[in-house]
């Protein structure tokens, strides 16, 4: 397939009310983004606030409305794609369903392009707290997320700051205050090992952040030698002298539970039994490999010292 003839999606996620709409509005009177091309607004959620074609800065945009999440499938979009002849999509996508759904829906010549997530600052802790698992689902797709209708004077930064890098460190992070003033998130974020060493050392609390930094951003470790306790694993399909090492990871809640793990090649893998537990050391390589079906790290192993599991064997962000 060409990827040149991609449908490219501008995606904007978010719960109702949380400033989608407001945000495609003015994205669509701008003459940069809505030069005349032939444009599909496909809404998947209505909420107070309606589209004013009169405000556009191009007439050749369609709207069209999906209300019923059994209606968001492969064979209606490509219809409704046909039927207007856009030739790419911006895309309000429905709060309570999944990204996963959406994925797994999109016909295969669309493509993301660009995925924003909007919040209502006043309703999002409690979102957080009571539905975390979809606030998660969204931030985790999202190059941006915008705190709207955000409150200076009565809310902590860091606290927003907090729930967002536990699920992305890549998201860029933008606050619109009250009196309609933008200030995007500067707070740093330093790793809590330290990589500037030629060797480092991860706690067993700092797993689930050191896995997901090395697989966002590899190049930097490239060289280092790291120690970390991991459930060692092997498969009869690996390539002989080939092991896992990693943990159980859970980003949200009990069902996204998964085992994260890292390429290790060590002469005497074989003699590693599933799910023992061991301190490894080895040094990173990103490299190609067939069990990445790409590049990734692969870990030159130095050390295996077997030891007893963790007291919490299911590593988190928190």
């Amino acid at each position: 397939m060409d990827p040149n003839n991609d449908i490219p999606v501008y995606l904007f996620v978010g719960f109702l009310e949380s400033g989608k709409t407001k945000f495609i509005q003015e994205t669509l009177g701008d003459a940069r983004f809505n030069n005349g091309e032939r444009t599909l607004l496909l809404v998947c959620e209505e909420g107070i606030e309606e589209y004013d074609p009169s405000g556009w800065a191009s007439k050749n945009v369609v709207i069209r409305t999906i209300e019923e999440q059994a209606d968001f499938n492969e064979d209606n979009l490509k219809a409704i794609l046909a039927e207007t002849g856009a030739t790419r999509v911006v895309l309000e996508y429905n709060g309570m369903w999944t990204i996963n759904d959406l994925f797994e829906n999109l016909p295969v010549d669309w493509a993301v392009y660009q995925a924003m997530c909007f919040v209502d600052s006043s309703t999002f802790l409690n979102y957080n707290a009571n539905m975390r698992s979809l606030v998660v689902d969204k931030i985790n797709v999202s190059e941006l997320v915008v705190f709207n209708r955000f409150e200076l004077n009565k809310m902590d930064q860091l606290e927003f700051h907090k729930i967002v890098r536990a699920v992305s460190r890549r998201t860029q992070i933008a606050y619109e205050t009250t009196d309609g003033q933008v200030a995007y998130d500067d707070i740093q974020d330093p790793l809590p090992f330290d990589i500037t060493k030629d060797s480092f050392e991860v706690a067993d609390e700092d797993y689930a952040l050191f896995y997901r930094d090395i697989m966002e951003d590899p190049d930097k470790y490239q060289g280092k030698t790291v120690t970390f306790r991991a459930a060692c694993a092997r498969d009869p399909k690996f390539p002989k002298g080939v092991f896992a090492a990693g943990r159980h990871v859970m980003t949200c809640c009990v069902e996204d539970i998964q085992y994260c793990w890292i390429v290790s090649e060590w002469e005497k893998a074989q003699m590693l039994e599933n799910r023992q537990w061991a301190r490894v050391t080895g040094k990173i390589s990103i490299q190609r490999h067939k069990l990445y079906k790409g590049k990734g790290p692969v870990l030159k192993i130095t050390s295996v010292v077997l030891t007893d599991a963790p007291e919490q064997e299911v590593a988190t962000f928190y």
